[in-house]
C-alpha cells in the first residue's frame, strides 16, 4: 500500500487528483499540505486523509508517507520534488515538469541519487483512445504516418484578482497555453512517434495584452519520419481538443480526446470506434505509477533507481539541450524536445532510450 502525501489543493486536485490517490488500488491518501492550516484540515477530512500540514517541507519529511504528489504552481515544482526525493519519497509531479531544462535535470538527478521514482502527470498517456491510435499505427492500418495535427483551444484570461491568475504570470507558470496544456499534446505525439529531430515554434498575443502568449504553434519533425503541428490558444471562443493522423493508406480522426470517439478512414470508407477514458482521468496514471513504488516499499532490497523499472515504456521525451536565454519560455519548451540525448518519461519514471523507431515504406513498424 502506497501512502500518499499531497502538496497543493487547486481545482484539478479537488476534482480528480485527491480522489485518485485515495481510490486507486494499492494507494491511500494519508497527508495533505496547504499554506492555510484550516483549509488543509478541511480538505484532508473531506478526502479521508489522516494528517495535514501547513508547511510542505513538513509533509516531505513525514515518515508516514511513501510518495508525494506535487500539485503547486510550476515555479515550486523543482524545489518541492527535490526535497521529497531527498527525504526518500517517490514523486509524481504535475505538468509541466518545471520552469526550465536545468530544473528538470536537477529533479532527475535527485530521484536517481535517492533511488526513488519520478513521474510527470501526463494522464492522457493512458487514454484508451490513445492506446488505440498506437495500435493502429503499429499494425500499419493507415499506412506510414505522414502528418499529425493537434488543436487545443480553451478560452482563458484570468484577471489579477482571480485565484488562477498565476497561470498567466511567467514567473510562476513558466509560459502560456503551450506550457500549461500544450505539453500534454506534445507528450502524446512523442509517445506515438518517438524522438523529435527538428522543431519550429511561434508565439503571439493575438487578443490578450499580457506577459505570456495567448496563442502558440509548434511544428515538429520526428526522427521516425512524420511531421506534426500542435496549435494551442487561450484566445479563440470555440473549444477544441482534436487529434488527426494522416497516413499513406488512411487517416485517424479524434474529435475530442477527452471523449474517446474516433473515426478511421481507409479506401474511401469510414469506421467509428468509441474508447472512453476512465471516469477519473487521473486514476490510471496513479495506478500505473504506484504499482512499482509499492513493490519497492514492500521489498526494499529490490528497489531500483528511477529509470531502471523493467516496466518502463515510451512517453514524454526531453533532452539536455539548453536553448538560448533570449527565447520565450514556450519556444524553449519546443527546443527542449529536440535535445540530442532524449529521455523517456513513461509509467512515471525516467529511462535511457535505446535505438530509434523509423516508419519505412518497405515494412510496417513493430509494435512497442
Amino acid at each position: 500500500m502506497i501512502r500518499w502525501g499531497l502538496i497543493g489543493a487547486g481545482d484539478v486536485v479537488r476534482k480528480r487528483v485527491a480522489a485518485a490517490l485515495r481510490d486507486a488500488p494499492g494507494s491511500t491518501l494519508t497527508a495533505v499540505s496547504r499554506a492555510r492550516v484550516d483549509l488543509a484540515e478541511s480538505f484532508a477530512k473531506a478526502f479521508g486523509a489522516e494528517r495535514w500540514h501547513a508547511r510542505w517541507e513538513d509533509l516531505a519529511r513525514d515518515s508516514g508517507i511513501d510518495a508525494v504528489y506535487v500539485a503547486t504552481p510550476v515555479h515550486l515544482h523543482a524545489s518541492q520534488a527535490i526535497a521529497a526525493a531527498e527525504a526518500g519519497k517517490h514523486v509524481l509531479c504535475e505538468k509541466p515538469m518545471a520552469m526550465d531544462v536545468a530544473e528538470c535535470e536537477r529533479m532527475i538527478a535527485a530521484s536517481r541519487a535517492n533511488s526513488v521514482r519520478l513521474g510527470v502527470a501526463y494522464y492522457r498517456h493512458f487514454y484508451p483512445v490513445v492506446a488505440r491510435v498506437r495500435a493502429l499505427l503499429a499494425t500499419g492500418e493507415v499506412g506510414n504516418p505522414v502528418l499529425a495535427q493537434i488543436d487545443a483551444f480553451e478560452r482563458f484570461n484570468p484577471q489579477p484578482h482571480e485565484e488562477r491568475h498565476w497561470f498567466v504570470r511567467p514567473s510562476e507558470a513558466g509560459g502560456g497555453p503551450m506550457f500549461d496544456f500544450g505539453c500534454h499534446r506534445l507528450e502524446l505525439l512523442l509517445s506515438l512517434f518517438g524522438p523529435v529531430s527538428k522543431t519550429v515554434g511561434l508565439t503571439a498575443n493575438v487578443i490578450f495584452d499580457r506577459e505570456v502568449e495567448d496563442t502558440a504553434v509548434a511544428a515538429l519533425t520526428f526522427a521516425s519520419g512524420p511531421c506534426a503541428t500542435v496549435t494551442v490558444t487561450h484566445a479563440a471562443i470555440e473549444p477544441r481538443d482534436t487529434l488527426r493522423v494522416f497516413g499513406t493508406k488512411g487517416s485517424i480522426h479524434v474529435a475530442v480526446l477527452n471523449a474517446g470517439e474516433m473515426v478511421i478512414t481507409r479506401d474511401g470508407e469510414e469506421r467509428r470506434e468509441l474508447h472512453p477514458p476512465a471516469p477519473n482521468l487521473h486514476q490510471p496514471l496513479v495506478e500505473d505509477f504506484a504499482t512499482p513504488c509499492g513493490q519497492s516499499v514492500s521489498r526494499p532490497s529490490t528497489a531500483r533507481p528511477a529509470g531502471q523499472s523493467p516496466r518502463s515504456k515510451r512517453g514524454f521525451t526531453g533532452g539536455p539541450l539548453r536553448p538560448p536565454s533570449s527565447q520565450q519560455p514556450s519556444l524553449a519548451l519546443f527546443s527542449m524536445l529536440a535535445g540530442p540525448h532524449p529521455r523517456s518519461l513513461s509509467r512515471g519514471d525516467f529511462a535511457p532510450r535505446s535505438g530509434r523507431r523509423r516508419f519505412s515504406t518497405g515494412r510496417r513498424p513493430r509494435a512497442r
